[in-house]
């Protein structure tokens, strides 16, 4: 049987006395998309950098194909592994279309020359995230939704195995959310994002991974995951489910309160 493309197999991760991520077994199937959720603080961007190697895990292991990834070179991972972080940066005055290029670092060895292939591989990212018209701009003049973009088309310039996304839809508007989302579910890549959103992530996941104070609460479908009473455990919120009526995917309604007095019809002032 072949290796899982990504395991986390008992990860733990302890900064300061304070335990992060506590004992976290996941696996992510081949071409599966994989959300973490939680509230702040629950270790999900923690567990993000140890998959992409920003952090060492205190004890357990990420397992690429079954392998400890800390036994391979770090230009060796970045030619399996992709990754957009929260604290992406572009702080040098580079253009669309250089930055996007840079996605093919790891596999050059220092040579930024790029093939023809290569070439059209960074034109097909650009047209992907809907960028193309932004290649000749600096990335510094871009929006924070069009920089966002702009990082997910080098991040597919890398030709990953595995995407590995710490929330991606921060800055982007409604259509640019639907359409990144989208496009992870049918990539057939495996991939494991970070969200905030869960009916984003009702949408578009195979499989949802609940994390509460570092630990694994639970993981499954979203319908199963996201019911009332685990989401009360969870983010303290009441909400009722419902169905999509074209997707048939599970939505939820927040039940926010109406203060009575705050209607119209009340307003005496």
């Amino acid at each position: 049987m072949d290796a899982l493309p990504l395991s986390l197999a008992d990860v733990s991760v302890e900064i300061a006395g304070a335990t992060l991520v506590r004992a976290l077994r996941l696996d992510v199937r081949r071409g599966e998309v994989v959300g973490l959720l939680g509230p702040n603080g629950s270790g999900k961007s923690t567990a993000l950098r140890c998959v992409y190697r920003a952090l060492k895990p205190t004890s357990g292991a990420v397992l690429l194909d079954g392998e400890d990834l800390a036994g391979r070179g770090l230009r060796e991972t970045a030619t399996r592994i992709a990754a957009l972080t929260q604290d992406n940066r572009a702080e040098l005055d580079f253009t669309v279309e250089e930055v996007v290029a840079l996605g093919r670092a790891p596999h050059q060895g220092g040579n930024l020359r790029l093939s023809a292939r290569e070439r059209e591989l960074c034109r097909e990212a650009l047209r992907r995230m809907d960028v193309t018209h932004l290649a000749k701009r600096s990335v510094l003049t871009l929006s924070g939704g069009e920089r966002q973009r702009v990082l997910v088309a080098r991040a597919l310039v890398q030709e990953p195995a595995v995407l590995v996304l710490d929330e991606p839809t921060n800055h982007l508007d409604v259509r640019h959310q639907v359409e990144l989302l989208r496009f992870l579910r049918d990539c057939g890549l495996t991939v494991l994002v970070a969200l905030h959103d869960l009916n984003l992530a009702a949408a578009v996941c195979h499989r949802i991974a609940l994390l509460k104070e570092g630990a694994l609460v639970a993981c499954g479908k979203p319908a199963e995951v996201l019911a009332p009473d685990m989401v009360r455990v969870v983010f303290g919120v009441e909400v009722t489910p419902v169905v999509h009526p074209e997707t048939g995917v599970p939505q939820l309604l927040y039940d926010v309160p109406v203060d009575g007095t705050a209607t119209a019809e009340g307003n005496t002032s």
